[in-house]
């Protein structure tokens, strides 16, 4: 029986952006507004292309609309907008005023507030720095920056003049960067010299000599200071100083003019993790990612102009991208650079309740953590202001979805998202009308016509399988990069269903509109041919108090395949057979006999990429003697010598 856990109430529904959205559709097209989600999304889907055209007239779109589709039998040919035209930044700088913007926390404490007409003014010297230093339509300019105001405000005039934006966090080793950035070719490097992490201050700067050494592209460098710090000095590198383009365009403040770009003009270039092999460089739309994001703040997230964001992210995550769009929507955003716990387990929430957060964004495994730890957030803060709680990264299970509403605040809409880096946004997520039930998110997203498949291709309700979307939309990826005749796109995305978008999550949709990821289907577990989802597991074990973090994968076995499962404890040493048979009884109860590891053993780290998310192929490879194709896309590499030749699994 699903539990509901919370929902709105009907004059907040009245008052939301969603029922707003539903007697502007109402006036223009032949449906009745009733605040039901399932006809509006089901109207969205059939009505495709009106669908699109709504949410740019609804959400007032700065740019040249041309209503023109262009339909193609080929899923990625489909086109959105033909001949429209638009400047992404020209929709982020909405206002011009001197109230907030943005706001920058370090987790030392540092703050720093850019109001909008700052934030315009900015810009605009970096677009003729960008100009005076011939960066123009197309080029690459590559971004290796802390999560600061600064790098907004190049990611603005870099969007402006029609460039192409591309960033990486400086947790990303030397390596790691090259291996991105040398793909692209960029014209300029911009870099934050330094960064903390847990009261560690790491120099960016030492790694400079070594990037600009291995990609030959970049003739202009572009330095930084990180917030509340003076500059590092370095002699060696011929390098420009933000504090001095202050200076040389102090008199020189231009009203900024916004070329409008083809709807489908090239945005930014994001990253696959690269755990499989070399990082795929996909490269977004400008028109079609403006749009995604609009619908999903305003209509999903229910923003409004004055309410105050927060997402807790790095520039190397596609959530750093999705939160800055929210400034299309008339909203400030609050950046967090630094490690969430710092001095203090209740950090952010320190944050959230002193700036009035409306919206606060946060990773599963942080609300994990809490859970663990058992912090009564609702016990300390109020969080008045606190009307939407977003989780993402991984599955929330249905503890954690309870712990929220436990511990955190009662009435709050907690949306758990899920989309990706292949599309910058969502395939499924929150909305206002439905409720919130205990492990679910709640919906498909409007217009994405998602589906949960069998291996043969039929609809799935209630059952787990494939999650992939039937039907094109706007914020596809453009292209790869170097990637002739589309060969890698199709091969990541439609290898499996014919013309359907294979996304590679494990998830189930229920009759009640609701889905559950269950993990990535490549780390599905196939012990005597049925397939099982890690994050079944992960959900029974992470209720044991001494278990810190745990990673469970398939080991080739006897013609057949095992599971294994891998616990940090949070007392080394103090896995014992007592333990490893409660722990299996209770999977074998709470999940089923098939869910029982073969092996459960006691490691010292867990591999994650840079993003946080663990990485259970790497394990798999490890344990089965294969090479790990590229270990400088995990953050933490020397967690597998962990896994290495174990005795525990040679019988």
């Amino acid at each position: 029986m699903n539990k509901k856990l919370w929902e709105a109430s009907l004059s907040i529904k009245k008052k939301s952006n969603l029922y707003k959205f539903e007697k502007f559709i109402s006036k223009k097209f032949n449906y009745k507004s009733n605040k039901n989600y399932k006809k509006l999304f089901n109207w969205s889907i059939n009505n495709l292309y009106s669908f699109w055209n709504s949410i740019w007239d609804y959400t007032n779109v700065k740019g040249n609309k041309v209503e023109k589709f262009k339909y193609s039998k080929d899923f990625i040919k489909n086109k959105f907008f033909v001949n429209s035209k638009l400047n992404f930044a020209e929709n982020l700088l909405s206002k011009k005023d001197n109230s907030k913007a943005i706001t920058f926390i370090s987790e030392n404490g540092y703050r720093e507030v850019r109001s909008w007409k700052s934030l315009s003014r900015n810009t605009s010297r970096l677009i003729q720095f960008f100009k005076e230093n011939n960066i123009s339509k197309k080029d690459r300019v590559a971004a290796y920056m802390s999560n600061q105001i600064e790098t907004v405000e190049c990611f603005l005039a870099t969007s402006t003049i029609g460039a192409i934006w591309s960033s990486c966090s400086p947790d990303f080793g030397t390596q790691g960067l090259i291996e991105r950035f040398s793909q692209i070719k960029p014209k300029i490097l911009i870099l934050t010299d330094r960064y903390y992490y847990n009261g560690k201050e790491i120099k960016i700067l030492e790694r400079l000599p070594l990037i600009l050494n291995k990609i030959k592209s970049i003739k202009t460098v572009l330095i930084v200071n990180y917030p509340g710090k003076k500059y590092l000095k370095q002699k060696k590198i011929k390098a420009i100083s933000f504090h001095s383009l202050n200076k040389i365009y102090k008199t020189k403040y231009n009203k900024i003019i916004f070329k409008r770009f083809d709807f489908d003009h090239e945005l930014a270039i994001l990253y696959s993790s690269g755990t499989t092999g070399k990082p795929k460089c996909i490269c977004h739309r400008s028109g079609g990612v403006l749009l995604q994001h609009l619908k999903e703040h305003q209509l999903h997230c229910e923003v409004k102009p004055g309410d105050n964001v927060f997402y807790f992210t790095t520039c190397g995550w596609m959530m750093w991208n999705w939160l800055l769009t929210f400034l299309a929507s008339k909203a400030s955003i609050v950046l967090f650079d630094g490690f969430p716990m710092f001095k203090s387990h209740d950090l952010l929430f320190k944050i959230a309740e002193k700036e009035k957060i409306t919206l606060f964004g946060v990773s599963a495994k942080y609300i994990d953590q809490l859970r663990k730890l058992k912090i009564k957030i609702k016990s300390k803060f109020k969080l008045i202001k606190l009307k939407t709680i977003c989780s993402t990264g991984s599955p929330l299970s249905e503890d954690n979805f309870q712990y929220v509403y436990d511990n955190i605040k009662k009435n709050v809409h907690l949306a758990s998202i899920a989309g990706g880096t292949d599309l910058v946004s969502c395939f499924v997520l929150g909305n206002i009308f439905s409720p919130v039930y205990k492990g679910q998110i709640q919906n498909n997203g409007l217009g994405m016509n998602t589906d949960v498949f069998s291996d043969k291709g039929k609809s799935l309700i209630n059952k787990k399988g494939e999650l992939v979307c039937k039907t094109p939309f706007p914020s596809m990826p453009k292209l790869f990069w170097n990637d002739k005749n589309n060969t890698k796109y199709k091969n990541a995305y439609f290898n499996k269903f014919k013309n359907i978008w294979h996304h590679g999550d494990y998830a189930e949709r229920k009759k009640n509109g609701g889905y559950i990821i269950y993990g990535r289907s490549d780390a599905t577990l196939n012990p005597g041919g049925v397939r099982l989802g890690t994050a079944e597991i992960y959900s029974v074990v992470e209720k044991f108090k001494n278990v810190k973090e745990s990673i469970v994968v398939s080991q080739s076995w006897d013609n057949d395949v095992r599971i294994i499962l891998f616990l940090v404890l949070n007392k080394p040493n103090s896995l014992d057979n007592l333990f490893v048979e409660k722990l299996k009884k209770t999977i074998r109860t709470e999940a089923s006999p098939r869910h029982v590891p073969a092996k459960i053993i006691e490691v010292g780290d867990i591999p994650r990429t840079k993003n946080g998310k663990i990485v259970e192929l790497a394990v798999k490879n490890i344990i089965e003697g294969n090479n790990i194709k590229n270990i400088e896309a995990l953050a933490n590499p020397n967690a597998l010598k962990h896994y290495k030749n174990l005795k525990q699994l040679q019988t």
